[in-house]
C-alpha cells in the first residue's frame, strides 16, 4: 500500500516536472531553427552546444579546419542576448591577455585593474591548443572556479559563464595538448565529422550567394536559461539510471568486474567522479532537451560518447593496436546490462 502511495507521488512529481519542462524547454526550439540559418548540417554539434548550456558545462569541440566549429559557437550566442567574446590562442599569448592584468594611471599615480575577455558570457577559445601550458592553465582555473584573481582583486564570472573551445587534430607542429587532467574539466568532448554531400552542395551555395544569408535574432536571455537550468536539475533520475550510470563509469576503472577483461591491458586509467556527474546532469539536459521530465537508458546512452571520450587514458599497448577511447566506450556501453 505504501509503495503505491509513493509511486503515485512520484508519477504526480514527474507529470509536474513534465508541464513545466514543455512550458520551460520551447527556446531550446527557436535556437535550433536560429542556428539553422547558418548551419548546415552538423545537428549533432548543435545539440551539443544546448546540452552544454543546460548543463552549465564548458564544451571542447574537434575537428579538421572548415566545418564550422566557430560558426556554429558565434551563432549560438548571437541567439542569447548576453556578453560575447572570442580569443585566438597562438604561442605568444600570455595568462594577462586573457584574465586582465593590473595598469598604472600616470596621470593620478594609482594602479588599476583591467579585466580581460574572459569576463564575458560566453568565452570562444579557438584554437586552445595552440596556446603554452601556462594560458591554458589560466583559462582551465577561471572554467572551474568561476572567478578571477588579478593582482589582489578576486571578481566573480558573470552567469551564464560558459567557455566553448576549439582544437584542430591534424596539425601538431607548434601545438601544446591539453593536458589529461585538465581536459577533464570539459563537460563534453565533441568530436565533428565532414558534412554530407547534400548538405556540402547547400553550404556551396549559401557561401557563392546562391542563397540569401539570414539574420541571427537574438531570441533568448541569461535569465531564461538560468531558470532552464533549474528546472534541468529537478528532472527525475531513477535510482537505477544512477546505478547504470556507476556502471559504465567503474567498468573504465575495473573492466574486469563486468567480463570485460580484454580492456584491462588497454585502459591506464579510469574516468574520475567528475564524469559520473557529467553523465548524468548531460543525461538530464538531453531529456530536457526532448521535452521529458526523468531520464531513461537511452539517454545516458546518447550523451555518454562525448562525455567519457576525453576521460579514458590509453596505455602503449592500445596505442600500437590502434585502439581509440571511442572504441573502448562503445565495448562498454555495449556490455553493460541496461536497466
Amino acid at each position: 500500500m505504501e509503495d503505491n502511495i509513493t509511486s503515485s507521488g512520484l508519477s504526480t512529481d514527474i507529470r509536474m516536472i513534465n508541464e513545466m519542462i514543455e512550458k520551460e524547454s520551447a527556446f531550446t526550439d527557436l535556437i535550433k531553427m536560429e542556428m539553422k540559418k547558418v548551419l548546415i548540417g552538423q545537428d549533432h554539434m548543435a545539440e551539443r552546444l544546448l546540452i552544454a548550456l543546460l548543463a552549465d558545462g564548458h564544451i571542447l569541440l574537434e575537428g579538421v579546419p572548415g566545418l564550422a566549429k566557430t560558426l556554429a559557437i558565434t551563432t549560438l550566442a548571437k541567439t542569447i542576448e548576453a556578453k560575447f567574446s572570442r580569443l585566438q590562442f597562438t604561442p605568444d599569448l600570455l595568462p594577462a591577455d586573457l584574465t586582465g592584468t593590473v595598469i598604472y594611471n600616470a596621470k593620478t599615480g594609482e594602479f588599476s585593474n583591467k579585466k580581460g575577455p574572459v569576463f564575458a558570457n560566453f568565452v570562444l577559445a579557438d584554437e586552445i591548443n595552440r596556446a603554452p601550458a601556462k594560458v591554458q592553465s589560466a583559462l582551465l582555473e577561471a572554467m572551474q572556479e568561476r572567478q578571477v584573481t588579478i593582482g589582489e582583486s578576486t571578481y566573480k564570472l558573470p552567469v551564464p559563464f560558459l567557455v566553448l573551445a576549439t582544437q584542430n587534430p591534424v596539425e601538431q607542429e607548434g601545438t601544446y595538448p591539453l593536458p589529461e587532467a585538465q581536459v577533464d574539466r570539459f563537460l563534453l568532448k565533441v568530436v565533428i565529422d565532414y558534412p554530407k554531400k547534400e548538405e556540402e552542395k547547400l553550404i556551396i551555395r549559401q557561401n557563392i550567394g546562391a542563397i540569401a544569408p539570414q539574420e541571427v535574432q537574438a531570441v533568448t536571455n541569461p535569465e531564461e536559461i538560468n531558470r532552464a537550468r533549474k528546472t534541468v536539475k529537478q528532472v527525475y533520475l531513477d535510482e537505477k539510471i544512477e546505478q547504470y550510470i556507476v556502471d559504465i563509469v567503474f567498468a573504465t576503472r575495473n573492466p574486469e568486474d563486468y567480463k570485460l577483461e580484454e580492456l584491462k591491458e588497454l585502459i591506464h586509467f579510469g574516468a574520475s567522479p567528475r564524469a559520473s556527474i557529467s553523465l548524468a546532469i548531460a543525461a538530464k539536459s538531453y531529456a530536457f532537451i526532448k521535452r521529458r521530465g526523468y531520464v531513461i537508458p537511452e539517454d545516458v546512452r546518447a550523451v555518454c560518447m562525448d562525455v567519457l571520450r576525453h576521460r579514458i587514458g590509453l596505455t602503449y599497448e592500445a596505442e600500437a593496436e590502434n585502439i581509440t577511447s571511442e572504441d573502448i566506450v562503445n565495448k562498454i556501453i555495449n556490455t553493460v546490462e541496461v536497466p
